[in-house]
């Protein structure tokens, strides 16, 4: 299951996973194009793994990056506990 975590004012999606046996989390990023239909990539926490990048530029991926890095102890800790909205009791 993949749960909401931010959205950007470019309409770009952030999900995530939730804490997979072996400690990891899926983050999923995704951004709709007129073109492309839809840009997207796939970060493994919480080693920074990058997978399936389509359509994003490596100065996308690098602020994608410094999201990730800011954000990944909540991201780490919502993935445990059913994401964001499980986290605090909406």
């Amino acid at each position: 299951m993949m749960y909401p975590f931010l959205t950007l004012n470019d309409e770009t999606e952030i999900v995530h996973s939730e804490m997979k046996p072996d400690g990891t989390v899926k983050v999923y990023i995704e951004k709709p194009d007129e073109k492309d239909c839809f840009h997207h990539a796939t970060c493994y926490l919480p080693g920074y793994k990058w997978e399936d990048v389509y359509g994003f530029s490596d100065g996308d991926i690098e602020k994608f990056m410094e999201i990730l890095e800011s954000t990944a102890n909540l991201i780490m800790e919502f993935s445990k506990d059913g994401g964001f909205e499980n986290a605090s009791g909406f």
